[in-house]
């Protein structure tokens, strides 16, 4: 048990599934699995290409992305909340606009953020459990239950959200009807597959990032293969990746990965003392 008389243990803290679940590496497989999926909703994607420099800071968007999630994760109570209305203030300004029909629309839309939430948190906790990370159903219960606070910082009403398995299930097949693989969707699958980097870097990028994009995709629901066009590969065979991969990651020390700026595990440690460290097993009872 931590010791939180010694900090603040932030929005989730060292007893919630969530402390435990995103100190795991395959989280980051995790997050480009939802990548490919939230292109799949037009009026989201748009958001994106429309707005987004990934195109020529492709690293550093995903940095970012990985450096929100790792505040509100471990980062205090002070440091999460700000951090999640930084995006609610950038998400108020931005608009984008529909090329079939010239309509414009703001992005934080309560229904494209409904869905990029859901397109987050099916990826995290499908990679996970698929990738041998031990969570019982009523953890990954708990751990949807957990992410109705991520939804409140984005500006969703938690109460609109899906808060367990089944109503994610629910959710997504209520909105499958409106997904397609549009041209930005396309964009988003090519730049994914093969990110702009130095031409010096073109052997890493082959060696590291396309196994990974590789397995991500591959990871995705069948509905999204078939709509971005692409058989899907055999379940067995993508199980078995994800296993491979997890296991692979898992062999590399915790404390040689957390020392990777900006360190918010390591600093939560500090704060909380050593009892706070992510565990491979979450914990069963209740916060």
């Amino acid at each position: 048990m931590a010791d939180t008389r010694t900090g603040d243990p932030g929005l989730f803290g060292p007893e919630s599934v969530t402390w435990q679940c995103h100190g795991d590496p395959i989280m980051w497989i995790a997050g480009v699995r939802a990548l490919y999926l939230q292109a799949l909703h037009p009026r989201a994607v748009r958001g994106v290409t429309q707005n987004s420099d990934f195109r020529r800071d492709a690293w550093g968007r995903l940095l970012r992305t990985a450096s929100y999630v790792g505040t509100t994760t471990y980062g205090t109570t002070e440091a999460a909340e700000r951090a999640g209305a930084r995006v609610r203030g950038i998400h108020a300004r931005l608009t984008a606009t529909d090329p079939a029909t010239g309509e414009s629309y703001g992005i934080d839309e309560p229904e494209l953020l409904l869905w990029v939430h859901c397109a987050e948190i099916d990826s995290y906790l499908h990679v996970l459990r698929r990738s041998g990370y031990p969570l019982t159903d009523a953890e990954a219960d708990r751990y949807v239950r957990e992410h109705l606070v991520s939804a409140r910082l984005v500006g969703l009403d938690p109460a609109t959200v899906p808060a367990d398995r089944a109503e994610l299930a629910a959710y997504f097949a209520r909105v499958r009807p409106q997904l397609a693989a549009g041209a930005e969707a396309v964009e988003v699958d090519d730049f994914l597959s093969g990110p702009p980097v130095h031409p010096l870097l073109l052997p890493l990028r082959a060696l590291l990032w396309r196994p990974v994009a590789r397995l991500a995709y591959a990871s995705l629901p069948a509905y999204a293969h078939e709509l971005y066009g692409r058989p899907a590969p055999k379940p067995v065979t993508v199980t078995r990746g994800l296993r491979a991969a997890g296991l692979l990651l898992r062999l590399i020390p915790a404390r040689l990965r957390w020392q990777l700026p900006p360190q918010h595990i390591l600093r939560a440690m500090a704060r909380l003392g050593p009892g706070s460290r992510p565990r491979r097993n979450p914990p069963s009872g209740r916060r």
